[in-house]
């Protein structure tokens, strides 16, 4: 059966505005990290239920749509994968709460040093997710393959921070505490773009209908 064009872009604007809301949190937590402001962090974690509600509603729609119009072919996995986008972009939102309470701790103690990789690592990561979703909208397949392979400057930069951190230990001991919950922000950035992967993987899967996790995919060069 075929499901209704309405209920196909009320189910898209959803997963926007989730995406949307998830791509500040992320955005937010890193700058109240990096401007030392624990006021923008608390924001940021008192608008979490917000993206937890909406993961709710959007779950609940696609299974309203799946047991009333079982829809079959291009409209079934639309709504199989926009249930999955779901799933991933409420764990990024979980991860901007934990940056943004790595923030509040860090922020009371003297700065260990500039964040420079740190903040690249965020720009990275939200552009990562904000271009999952516009893959998903557009069914841009180009776009989402350019999202999977940003995932390598992430791990990059998230390597070159924690050895970073490591050294600065290593001179000063004293520094461990802050050092270590710096290294945790910086892991989940990774964590975010590793989720943002996700989320193109299953732009792809809806484009093309192939499940790519766990594959090498071909150089797009």
């Amino acid at each position: 059966m075929t499901v209704r064009s309405e209920d196909l872009e009320k189910l898209r604007e959803m997963l926007l505005r989730m995406a949307t809301l998830v791509e500040t949190s992320i955005k937010n937590s890193v700058k109240s990290l990096v401007d030392r402001d624990s006021e923008l962090a608390r924001a940021v974690i008192k608008q979490d239920h917000i993206v937890n509600s909406m993961d709710v509603q959007i779950d609940e729609e696609c299974i309203r749509l799946l047991a009333l119009m079982q829809p079959m072919g291009s409209d079934l996995r639309f709504i199989t994968t926009a249930m999955k986008l779901t799933t991933d972009l409420e764990r990024i939102g979980d991860n901007s709460v934990n940056i943004a309470e790595r923030a509040i701790e860090l922020n009371k103690e003297p700065l260990l040093k500039p964040y420079i990789d740190v903040p690249k690592m965020g720009d990275i990561a939200s552009g990562m997710v904000r271009d999952s979703i516009d893959a998903f909208i557009r069914r841009d397949k180009k776009l989402a393959m350019e999202v999977i392979g940003r995932d390598d400057e992430v791990d990059e930069l998230n390597a070159a921070v924690l050895h970073e951190l490591a050294f600065i230990m290593t001179q000063d001991p004293s520094t461990a505490f802050r050092a270590m919950k710096v290294s945790y922000v910086s892991k989940y950035l990774e964590r975010i773009a590793d989720h943002a992967t996700n989320l193109a993987e299953m732009v792809i899967y809806l484009i093309d209908g192939k499940i790519i996790r766990h594959m090498t995919l071909p150089d797009q060069n």
